[in-house]
């Protein structure tokens, strides 16, 4: 424990001091002036001179102090403390005499906690001290459990964040996952309906994929998937447009803002990117390398629609791109989308 006698009197220093040491306190220090303690504690103060103790900045438990005293009183020395983030929580105890008793009001308005009068009471003032200390004591161990508090807390939540994050991600893509395109499409789309702007759906499907998986393994199938996965990010160049694993070798593409033609465009923009990999795949029934097939549906969210017809007419035309050849891109007719 560190206690800071402050007094301009070198008698009562050294009493105050002696009192201390025969209870056990050894770690006291003295300052003749509130400037000099100002120095110890390391608290910038306008006219403040350097201390000749090199202590600085010192951890203190408690602080005894004289109310009046030359250059700067003990009430002003308390107002600054107790401005200071650092030291603000250090209990104050003003040592007064009788005649100077007017000056507690101040003093606590200041900050003190308490107050001791002189002539001092060895008694009296180790009572005080030993009770403000334990006091004290209680008080860092319960502030010490709610900075811990606070940081479990602050763990946690980041340890929930990132679990979040990770159910919304494709283990094997890193890209979303069903969870996370169904999450992202109710956003943007109650986003649209706010903004009455359009929203588009891309829906693609790796062509023959059975086929591929059966000739050249799952380990490959996995790594094909991998593969047009990242062709996709690479396309996609705008922050809103969301990228997701809808399932299997099915992909899908969130693209807020996005007309009919802007949809079409990126869904060749996505079709050529997979087929500039030049994957071999050797029985398909479009090419002798990897393909997809795409189908492109754009809304207007409104009240009397839902992401779910958005998201069947992308599917019905991504069955027509199938129906008619894969390796293409085909957009919603009008009567899917009002289906």
């Amino acid at each position: 424990m560190s206690i800071l006698v402050v007094d301009d009197s070198e008698d009562v220093r050294l009493l105050i001091k002696t009192f201390l040491n025969s209870a056990g306190y050894k770690d006291i220090l003295l300052a003749d002036s509130a400037l000099e303690a100002l120095a110890l504690l390391d608290i910038p103060c306008e006219g403040l001179k350097s201390a000749p103790s090199k202590k600085k900045n010192l951890d203190v438990d408690i602080i005894l102090l004289d109310v009046v005293m030359p250059e700067m009183d003990g009430i002003e020395f308390c107002r600054i403390v107790k401005a200071s983030e650092q030291h603000k929580d250090i209990p104050i105890v003003m040592t007064t005499a009788i005649d100077e008793s007017k000056l507690l009001e101040v003093a606590f308005d200041s900050g003190a906690i308490d107050y001791l009068s002189k002539p001092l009471n060895k008694i009296e003032l180790l009572a005080r001290v030993r009770s403000i200390l334990k006091l004290k004591k209680e008080t860092d161990q319960r502030k010490a459990r709610e900075l811990e508090l606070v940081e479990l807390n602050r763990a946690l939540f980041s340890a929930n964040e990132r679990l979040k994050e990770l159910s919304s991600l494709d283990g094997l893509t890193g890209i979303s996952n069903r969870r996370g395109f169904d999450e992202r499409l109710e956003e943007e789309w109650n986003r649209g309906r706010r903004s009455v702007t359009p929203l588009s759906l891309i829906l693609l499907d790796i062509d023959f994929f059975k086929f591929y998986n059966d000739t050249y393994g799952h380990l490959a199938g996995d790594e094909c998937l991998i593969s047009v996965a990242n062709s996709f990010k690479k396309t996609l160049h705008r922050p809103a447009d969301s990228l997701a694993r809808y399932g299997g070798e099915e992909f899908a593409v969130i693209l807020p803002e996005t007309n009919e033609e802007g949809a079409l465009k990126i869904a060749e923009d996505l079709r050529k990117a997979a087929e500039s990999m030049g994957l071999q795949h050797e029985t398909s029934k479009v090419a002798d390398h990897v393909t997809v097939s795409l189908g492109t549906a754009t809304m207007i969210p409104s009240e009397g629609s839902a992401p779910s017809d958005l998201i069947d007419a992308a599917d019905k035309a991504l069955y027509r791109a199938k129906e008619e050849g894969r390796n293409r891109v085909k957009a919603a007719l009008q009567q899917e989308e009002n289906t």
